[in-house]
């Protein structure tokens, strides 16, 4: 086989020309062929007994096409080995007109992977996010526990709703005059106060009795869920049919038992609460300070984008989105058309920072040991009731435990950049790193 001949068409696009000899692939077809004569099974002959004229018949141009393309897809790899390539996705692999008989050519249109030039990282300013656990968050969070456990009571017939009541009631609502989708229930239950309903629609129900009915327009926000009634008023009519009181469990030890605390105690309670709420602060502000270094080191970071992996990146979206409309059951989701275009900003985002952890992570030895992705399985186990066998539902899918060594190695940059940029620390209130998604 001649030296292939490598040549750029435009930036990151090259071609590559490979010459195989017509005799190579001729005794690999041969060597297949007779193979699978041993065992191939054709009406009208025994197993192993199919003269190779009838396989070279039946199989003789799949045993070709796989053959030739082997043999191209050993050539290229080679050379691109030999020529320090290092190549992004697949070749799309043509065969050239004029072959002889002794060699044919082929010719492989390729993308490469970027050359990317770093800024100095010990410009980058990163704000690195703080928080702590506080004794209020605590406090809410038992409030929290208290109501996954409240009890209702019906009140007096005499009693007026109150807020935090849970109330049951009939509702009819028109626009125009005409009833609408969803503008009329009975039976229907909700706490006040709890955000379930409007608060244009709660307001008029607090001092009802059980049993009163009232009358009241409410104007629906221009962004409401519901875009058939959203911006427009309706007129309802509400009647109370029940009202009852909410009753929260007493703080105290038996609380802290009824929520499986082992030593049954509300001060190990509080001491649970603080270990969980600390571990999803050290979940959010990890997960924070990464994305606002990956960013700061992809704008620090200049590299041209192989169209190859781009539209990969836009077809696996494409396909995450299909298959999200089909969980939903909708009809012909796989069908769904979804321009490109859509999905291409995101995707070239998604591709530039793969590309730019890589060449940090390859250049600076950044890779994840064996010890570190351990470490950070058994650190996402540790929350559940039976954290050994959350360790093992991530050894026994390599998928997932893919997705935590890419976990640890954009952690590992992270620090890396960390150690070098220049780093202003903002503490953030335990609510606002919550409300921050």
């Amino acid at each position: 086989m001649s030296a292939p001949q490598i040549e750029t068409l435009e930036k990151l696009e090259r071609k590559m020309t490979l010459t195989l000899p017509v005799e190579v692939i001729r005794k690999e077809v041969d060597t297949r062929l007779k193979k699978l004569a041993r065992t191939a099974r054709i009406d009208g002959f025994r197993p192993g007994k199919v003269p190779l004229s009838i396989v070279t018949q039946r199989y003789g141009y799949s045993v070709q096409y796989e053959v030739v393309n082997d043999k191209v897809g050993e050539a290229f790899f080679t050379a691109a080995n030999e020529a320090k390539l290092r190549v992004a996705g697949q070749p799309v692999i043509t065969e050239k007109d004029g072959a002889t008989g002794e060699q044919v050519s082929f010719e492989a249109v390729f993308e490469v992977l970027p050359e990317i030039k770093f800024g100095d990282l010990a410009s980058a300013e990163i704000e690195k996010a703080t928080a702590e656990v506080t004794d209020e968050a605590i406090d809410r969070t038992v409030e929290i526990l208290r109501k996954q456990r409240r009890s209702f009571a019906q009140r007096a017939q005499d009693a007026v709703a109150q807020d935090s009541d849970r109330v049951t009631v009939d509702f009819s609502g028109k626009i125009d005059g005409e009833p609408f989708e969803g503008g009329k229930a009975e039976d229907f239950a909700f706490v006040i106060g709890e955000g379930q309903m409007l608060k244009e629609f709660e307001a008029p129900v607090l001092g009802l009795k059980t049993g009163e009915s009232k009358t009241f327009p409410l104007s629906f926000p221009a962004d409401y869920h519901g875009k058939d009634v959203a911006g427009k008023t309706a007129d309802f009519m509400v009647t109370i049919k029940k009202i009852e009181a909410q009753h929260l469990p007493e703080v105290n030890d038996a609380l802290a038992k009824s929520l499986g605390v082992a030593s049954a105690t509300v001060a190990a309670l509080r001491e649970d609460i603080q270990k969980n709420l600390a571990r999803e602060i050290k979940f959010r502000t990890t997960a924070r300070n990464r994305q606002a270094t990956l960013d700061a080191v992809v704008k620090l970071a200049e590299l041209d984008l192989p169209k190859i992996s781009v539209q990969a990146e836009i077809e696996r979206m494409t396909a995450a989105a299909r298959a999200d409309l089909k969980a939903r059951g909708i009809k012909d989701a796989d069908k769904a058309p979804f321009p490109d275009d859509i999905f291409r900003p995101q995707a070239e985002q998604r591709v530039r920072l793969g590309l730019v952890v890589g060449e940090l992570v390859r250049t600076h030895n950044l890779q994840a040991t064996p010890e570190q992705i351990r470490a950070q399985v058994e650190e996402l186990a540790s929350s559940y009731e039976k954290p050994d066998d959350v360790v093992r539902y991530y050894y026994d899918e390599p998928d997932r435990l893919a997705n935590v060594e890419a976990m640890v190695i954009e952690n590992n940059v992270t620090q890396y950049v960390l150690s070098l940029a220049k780093v202003t620390e903002k503490k953030l209130s335990f609510d606002e790193l919550m409300s921050r998604n």
